[in-house]
């Protein structure tokens, strides 16, 4: 059966139930859907990712990653499940893929075993773009903030390191749930530097908030100068956006928004009145749906190239695909389809 868009109404109707407890949430069900806790994580991409994410927006510390230990690797864990950051190749061995790439900079981890079977200049950092936009959201999902709040663009938040196209205007409003998916799926600039501007302490506590996480993380190639990737200081090395991605993984709402392939916004303007915003996700593999994807995040920036990270599953083995620097659209979805198609037939014993 065909799901429609959450319309406004539907959505904060939801969130209001959510935060009522969990008898609320057993009994919520959104077009059809209803949350069974375990089960959200084994949907990869598809009609029913965003009606869970508003399921599980309100879920007792979902969104929290707490450190649990601070050796050679960092290790975390969320909701009682630990996952860590250090990862090891196993170079030369059968498990390698057995592929070429042209963009710069290349990692594929095997999230399982956390082996690296794919690497090409996977030590240098560099401009990673709307990449950033990942990190973003972890930081705002990991403040607890009402997502049900509503939040108005202000003409500061079009204002950043480069100039960049926008379907948005200052004095629209939405919630901060709407602003986050806005951002994730869309890669809406001035959406993810509302979400900044209104974080406690403000926007230059979200940043060092960003660069804290970062840290954390075990991402010592990282910096971070804006939270939309438009600011070329943006960068890391491939490996350590793995880290960033497998971070995020333990974020279902982070999964569910960034593997949206469409949404229509209702969106609000006292100056210029109402009007509806139909997107659609940037990435062409999650409109497509052809492949398994469970995250997903592009970008652009001149410095950077065209990038793209995802987390995927293939002959029931989940793996991290990192693309940095490809020097067109054609050559990172190229690499990207190379990448999943050399996983498929891949030894797995």
């Amino acid at each position: 059966m065909r799901q429609l868009p959450l319309t406004k109404q539907q959505l904060i109707a939801a969130m209001i139930s959510l935060s009522l407890g969990s008898a609320s949430q057993a009994a919520l069900t959104i077009n059809g859907s209803t949350d069974t806790g375990s089960s959200a994580r084994m949907s990869w991409g598809g009609a029913d990712s965003l009606s869970e994410a508003r399921n599980i927006m309100y879920k007792s510390n979902s969104s929290t990653i707490t450190k649990t230990d601070n050796g050679s690797g960092a290790t975390f864990a969320s909701n009682n499940n630990s996952y860590n950051t250090t990862y090891s190749g196993k170079f030369g061995s059968s498990d390698m893929l057995p592929i070429s790439t042209d963009s710069r900079s290349v990692a594929v981890i095997d999230a399982e075993t956390g082996e690296s079977i794919y690497e090409k200049n996977a030590d240098a950092a560099r401009p990673m773009a709307s990449i950033t936009k990942i990190m973003t959201a972890m930081v705002v999902l990991d403040a607890g903030l009402d997502m049900r709040e509503e939040i108005t663009l202000d003409a500061e938040d079009f204002v950043g390191p480069k100039r960049a196209s926008s379907r948005l205007k200052a004095g629209d409003r939405l919630n901060r749930a709407e602003m986050l998916l806005m951002a994730l799926m869309k890669s809406e600039n001035p959406a993810a530097k509302s979400l900044a501007r209104n974080y406690p302490g403000g926007y230059s506590a979200f940043i060092r908030a960003m660069n804290r996480k970062a840290q954390d993380l075990g991402m010592t190639t990282a910096f971070f100068g804006d939270p939309t990737g438009l600011d070329k200081r943006n960068v890391a090395s491939s490996k350590d956006l793995v880290k960033m991605v497998r971070a995020a993984g333990n974020y279902d709402v982070i999964r569910r928004f960034s593997t949206t392939k469409s949404y229509d916004f209702f969106v609000s303007n006292y100056s210029s009145g109402n009007r509806t915003y139909k997107a659609n996700n940037t990435s062409s593999l999650v409109r497509d749906g052809s492949y398994p994807i469970g995250i997903s995040k592009t970008g652009f920036i001149n410095e950077a190239g065209r990038c793209v990270v995802m987390e995927t599953r293939v002959n029931n083995r989940p793996a991290i695909i990192v693309i940095l620097g490809a020097n067109s659209s054609a050559t990172r979805w190229g690499d990207a389809k190379n990448i999943l198609n050399s996983l498929a037939t891949r030894r797995t014993v």
